[in-house]
């Protein structure tokens, strides 16, 4: 069985961009609990990421619109013109 060092799991954790209070936790769930209930703390983890990931795409879906709004109105404007 493949044991994780306690610094290579930090390392994973920073990397995935958790913070500090985070890594805390999951390393003493390491010591404290079944693997079930750490696996069930880094989903929940995914999930957080999950819905952040979403949210920044709304975000870009809405200047996505702009953008092409205004080349709407670009395209628009130069036909008008001729």
């Amino acid at each position: 069985m493949n044991q994780l060092s306690k610094e290579s799991i930090k390392r994973n954790l920073e990397d995935a961009g958790c913070e500090t209070q985070t890594i805390e936790t999951f390393l003493n769930y390491r010591e404290t609990e079944t693997l079930q209930k750490q696996i069930l703390f880094l989903k929940c983890q995914r999930c957080g990421l999950l819905e952040e990931l979403h949210q920044a795409q709304k975000k870009i879906d809405c200047l996505d619109y702009l953008i092409y709004i205004l080349k709407v109105e670009m395209t628009n404007k130069d036909m008008s013109l001729k």
